[in-house]
């Protein structure tokens, strides 16, 4: 081999670590680097309380239930700037002290119908260059960091307006050039790409499966994954699983069988997983649980499974895969942990504590599980093969509807007053 081919090679294989390393350390959508929920190396807080172990607390100006994202020193998250329908749509910028560096307001919120939804339960999205952020009120707009509006769009008066029962709650994702949105609802539904740089249209593709009714309502995010040499988007919803083209839209595969009485109020909150070719999807109103393979033609179904599991399942938190197993969290603090190749059952346990609702996603942190539910309860759990063991419990005075964010030796909690930092 020629020095320079050596030289080409050697400086390729440094810029593909360095961009890793980079993406590890930031955490710039929903469920983390890598989208899965599983946290970076590090030494994180796990003897913590409501009084102690906490480096600073910011107080918000208004409801969100978005989970925080990280580039940098910065940490963005989208909220309501003031309370009811006089608020706005906001994006919120903190330094990693906790300073409140920016605030821009986007327009009037349509404020949350749930108890615990807002206008603002989508997480931003950031490549470390721009901040895409997308509301309930159907605005959609792309920041810099010092919080410049580079442009705003909103998809209601674009296209139809939502049919949603309850919030808006999927998040964009980025691909390629793109920043890619799923609407997935009662009325027209669709996978819109646009312009990172421009907001402008690069494609709109239609999404519609007949079904009962508000059981097209999903909002679930989709997945970007890489399937040859080529980006596919994986979609969840309308008892469908589907793969769409990243560059196109177009659909390539895709998954039904999951409702085939075409039940009504199937609605899916808890989005997909996927590990090492294998998708997991929780349905039924946390009733079952799902794994197929990569999909490769159009219009498998129920037979194609890897398998499907009755009385196992996760209504909203979506659930995490590693090292072969797969935590499954109920809606009220159940959690069973499956062979994800099998779907065999190697253990079930119920979190201690006064009740309370998992609408916040579980974050895997080496061997320690970190969750936290609508009545301030913060867990930090040792799971393995063999079962679970409670290392901490802690109420805040607080309601966590965001995903917990594990980055750099430090914990960020998302509650409904304020913006927590633990760590040591």
């Amino acid at each position: 081999m020629k020095n320079s081919t050596r030289h080409i090679l050697s400086i390729t294989i440094v810029l593909l670590l360095g961009s890793a390393t980079v993406q590890a350390q930031n955490w710039p959508q929903w469920r983390g680097p890598g989208a899965d929920g599983i946290a970076p190396k590090g030494n994180y807080p796990i003897s913590f309380s409501a009084t102690e172990g906490i480096i600073w607390k910011a107080e918000l100006p208004g409801k969100g239930g978005s989970t925080p994202v990280v580039w940098g020193d910065r940490i963005i998250l989208t909220s309501a700037i003031g309370d009811g329908a006089e608020g706005e749509d906001g994006v919120l910028c903190y330094d990693w002290n906790g300073k409140l560096l920016w605030q821009v307001g986007l327009g009037k919120q349509t404020p949350g119908r749930h108890a615990r939804g807002t206008g603002s339960n989508p997480s931003a999205i950031t490549d470390g260059k721009r901040i895409f952020v997308k509301f309930k009120s159907g605005t959609m707009a792309a920041l810099d960091f010092d919080g410049k509006v580079l442009w705003k769009t909103n998809l209601q008066e674009s296209y139809v307006r939502y049919e949603y029962f309850w919030d808006f709650g999927t998040s964009p994702v980025l691909v390629g050039n793109n920043v890619v949105m799923a609407v997935m609802h009662e009325g027209s539904s669709y996978l819109l790409a646009l312009d990172q740089a421009t907001g402008n249209v690069v494609w709109k593709a239609d999404r519609n499966y007949q079904s009962g009714r508000e059981t097209p309502q999903s909002y679930t995010t989709p997945l970007v994954i890489t399937e040859g040499n080529r980006k596919t988007i994986v979609v969840w919803g309308a008892d469908h699983l589907t793969g769409h083209d990243a560059a196109t839209g177009n659909l390539k595969w895709s998954y039904g069988g999951f409702n085939l009485e075409k039940r009504s109020a199937w609605r899916t909150i808890a989005s997909p997983v996927h590990y090492q070719g294998i998708y997991v999807v929780p349905f039924g109103r946390g009733r079952f649980t799902a794994a197929m393979k990569t999909g490769d033609s159009i219009g498998k179904s129920e037979a194609d499974f890897m398998w499907k599991i009755t009385g196992i399942g996760s209504d909203v938190a979506t659930p995490v895969a590693s090292d072969g197993m797969l935590y499954v969290l109920g809606f009220n603090s159940v959690i069973w942990c499956l062979d994800i190749n099998t779907g065999d059952q190697l253990w079930e346990a119920t979190l201690p504590g006064e009740g309370g609702v998992f609408y916040s996603s579980p974050t895997l942190a080496g061997d320690n599980l970190y969750l936290s539910n609508d009545r301030g309860a913060v867990y930090v759990c040792k799971v393995s093969p063999e079962g679970l063991e409670i290392l901490n419990h802690t109420i805040f005075e607080d309601n966590f509807v965001a995903t917990p964010v594990l980055l750099r030796n430090r914990l960020l909690l998302r509650g409904t007053k304020f913006l927590y930092c633990l760590g040591k």
